[in-house]
């Protein structure tokens, strides 16, 4: 199985050629969505913050509680948020969680980047309008990665995948990816948004 842009299994460089992460680089990647939130963790896991419309605004608070209890179990370095188109930067429902999400990141003291929809698919499939199923192939291709209910029948869903190549984005951008990608790939990540002097923190030590 190949995808576009994706390097096929039997081109990967072997491992001992490709720089990988240090265990003590914790990134966490967040698609936000009031319904259904995708969370990767440092170690490359996933789960939804999952809500129901009939608890109201009141959802904004489970999504709050469940992202500082992460922030406070994991204490992450880096956080890489997948950001609102750049036609919808004033969208209603899901822009309020990127409010209440932000200021715990805020309050943690953990530096956010964020990503655009087209850009995290350029990043991981070469194609800016790479549907949810592509996306979850490319995962699968790079590194074995499946997300076990993320999709409904019709293709619908994802936000564990998203989460997934965000924090994948987010090492990547550090200078440590997970894989290897075309570098062209790896390219699109300058579109993005990257908190300011991170990789001098990086450099000169990553905090505890």
């Amino acid at each position: 199985m190949s995808i576009p842009g994706l390097l096929s299994p039997g081109a990967f460089a072997p491992l001992d050629e490709v720089r990988f992460a240090p265990v003590e680089l914790r990134v966490i990647g967040l698609d936000l969505s009031l319904q259904s939130t995708g969370v990767a963790l440092p170690d490359g896991s996933t789960f939804r913050i999952k809500t129901k419309a009939k608890d109201g605004d009141r959802r904004l608070c489970l999504i709050r509680d469940r992202v500082r209890a992460v922030l406070a179990e994991h204490r992450p370095h880096l956080a890489v948020v997948e950001d609102l188109p750049t036609h919808a930067m004033s969208a209603g429902i899901t822009g309020h969680v990127h409010g209440v999400v932000k200021t715990e990141l805020l309050d943690a003291d953990v530096p956010y980047g964020l990503v655009v929809p087209a850009t995290l698919k350029k990043f991981a499939c070469d194609h800016g309008s790479a549907d949810k199923v592509r996306m979850a192939a490319a995962a699968y291709l790079a590194a074995g990665a499946e997300f076990p209910g993320d999709l409904d029948a019709k293709g619908r869903g994802g936000d564990m995948c998203d989460a997934w190549w965000l924090r994948a984005a987010g090492r990547d951008w550090c200078g440590m990816p997970l894989f290897k990608l075309p570098q062209a790939q790896r390219d699109c990540l300058s579109k993005a948004k990257w908190p300011d002097a991170y990789k001098q923190r990086y450099v000169m030590g990553v905090p505890a």
